[in-house]
Order: C-alpha cells, then structure tokens, then sequence
C-alpha cells in the first residue's frame, strides 16, 4: 500500500523508506515556532531539563504576537524572558515590536516554511503550513523545548481522510466556509489531505487558511499538493530549496470527503459555539454592532472586505 503525502514527509524526516498510520516516530524538525504566550514556558522546560544550546539557531522562531505591544506587567515579562532567551542564543528568526505580526501569516510571507518541511509549533493553528505542501502541526511547549534543543519531535503518523474538492469557488465564499463543510472534530487527529481540481480554484490565502482551521476539525494536520500556484507563492519568497512531495495513486485513506465548491454559499458562526453555523443570508435581519476578524485564522484586510461584501 502506498503513502499519503504527510506519510511520505513523515518518512523522509524519520529516516524509513515508509511509515505506516499509527506508527510512532522520531522525525526531524526543519522549522521550530513559539510565541509570547507558549515560548516563556517551553524556555523554562528547556532550562528545567538542563538545556545549553539550540540545535539550530536558523530553524528556531520566535514571534511576539499575542501581546505586542504589552498590555500588562505579566506579558512585559514573558516578553523580556523571549528577548534574552533570543538574545542569549542568537536567534535569526526573532521578530519583537515592529517587526511581528500575525506569526501564521508571518512565517509563510517571509518564507521561513517551504514545501516539503516536518515544522512543530507551540501553537495550535501551526497547522497552517500545510498550504505551502509542509507537514506542519501544533505541539505543546514541552515539545517546543526538546524540539528547539534536539531539532527532534515524536509523533504517530496519522491515518488521512482525502478531502475531495470539485468544481470552483464562487466568490464571496472563502477558505473558512470550505473547511466548515468538514465539521468540528470531524477529523480527530486524522491528515485532511486535500486534492482533485476544485483545489486550483483556491488562492494561496485560501489554503492558508483552511489548513489553519484544521485544528478546529480536530485534525492532526491539513496539506495541500504542491501545484503552480504553491510554486508561484514560494518562487524568490522561499528562503531554502523545497521540496515536492505527491501522495501515491495507491495510497491509503481512512475516508472521503467530497465538496462541491461550486455549490458552497458564505456562512457564518452564531454564538456561542463554532459549529452553530448558518448560512451568512439568513441573518441579514440581524443587527450587528460590530465586525471581527480573528487574527489566529487569518486577519488580513482582503477577509474584512469579504465581510463587508457578504454583508
């Protein structure tokens, strides 16, 4: 039986000719990521265990994201504890006031993660690189401290579940109302791979997105082939040579998922639980008093004009 795409990723940062779902591996980390909130705890993990040194000071990333600039003495601190960890062993991928931002969007623009990387972050929505063809995947900051000391992370591969994506997106409908179709913890710890030609119809923006909120599915990851459009988005951006992974005609998949984009309208999330979704026209009777866009999923002006334009 062949592989999926994570699997063969997988395989090739854990040394094996394959690797099978339920395995238990020790991969090899390109890219290792923590911010203001999740890094001050993996530090002091690192420092508990007796850690002196980082084992890459290029693949260890650190972004100020949460709360830049600081809104309290509590966050002042754990900002300062990054500074000096960062300063300490002269970190390259720091990024303090005025040069952080949204880590998930941060690190793909700046092409810190490429096609083909194994990345750990000690945040939940690390999953993001998957649109860029990464096996990519959040962690705790225990994880986050070893990883950032040994470039080493454990993980049971997971099984997949092939996302089919037929037809094309219409706009106004988004990455967010594709990953939606999938439901909340419809994919425990399970790959969500998406493919077919729907997947062409898809802004890089898109992908990021949607491989985002595969942790909101419950996944273990999502990933997306590497196309044209990735090789567009990575070309002169991608600050290391990549990588092209392609799942196996044979490969082996738990279930599949069909979505036709085509029919996909824009939906919306009612409190106060994200599966309480409607369809974005069946509230233009309700009153709004105000508009935001989540920074974790995505955040960019293009996704408040999107909303205005459903509204």
């Amino acid at each position: 039986m062949g592989m999926t795409m994570t699997q063969k990723i997988l395989a090739a940062h854990c040394g094996e000719a394959a690797v099978t779902a339920g395995q238990l591996i020790n991969a090899k980390l390109d890219i290792v990521l923590g911010n203001d909130i999740t890094t001050p705890v993996a530090i002091n993990e690192f420092e508990k265990a007796g850690f002196d040194s980082v084992f890459d000071r290029t693949r260890v990333n650190i972004v100020l994201d949460h709360f830049v600039p600081n809104k309290d003495i509590k966050s002042a601190t754990q900002s300062k504890q990054c500074r000096q960890f960062a300063d300490k062993y002269d970190i390259l991928n720091f990024y303090d006031v005025g040069e952080m931002g949204v880590e998930h969007a941060l690190l793909p623009e700046k092409g810190i993660v490429t096609a083909g990387d194994c990345i750990i972050g000690a945040d939940s929505h690390t999953c993001t690189y998957g649109a860029v063809g990464a096996f990519s995947t959040g962690v705790g900051s225990t994880d986050m401290a070893a990883g950032m000391a040994k470039g080493v992370a454990w993980f049971k591969v997971p099984a997949a579940i092939k996302v089919e994506l037929t037809g094309a997106i219409q706009r106004p409908v988004t990455g967010k109302d594709v990953i939606g179709e999938i439901g909340v913890s419809g994919a425990l710890y399970k790959s969500l791979e998406f493919v077919v030609e729907g997947v062409k119809s898809l802004t890089m923006e898109d992908r990021l997105c949607i491989c985002n909120m595969a942790i909101e599915a419950g996944a273990k990851n999502g990933i997306f082939p590497v196309d044209e459009i990735t090789e567009a988005y990575l070309k002169g951006r991608s600050q290391r040579p990549w990588v092209k992974y392609e799942a196996d005609p044979d490969a082996e998949y738990e279930r599949t998922v069909t979505i036709d984009l085509t029919a996909l309208e824009p939906t919306v999330s009612y409190p106060h639980l994200p599966e309480n979704t409607h369809l974005a026209k069946e509230g233009k009777d309700i009153k709004i008093d105000q508009i935001v866009i989540g920074s974790c999923t995505n955040g960019r002006i293009e996704d408040m004009q999107a909303a205005y334009d459903v509204l």
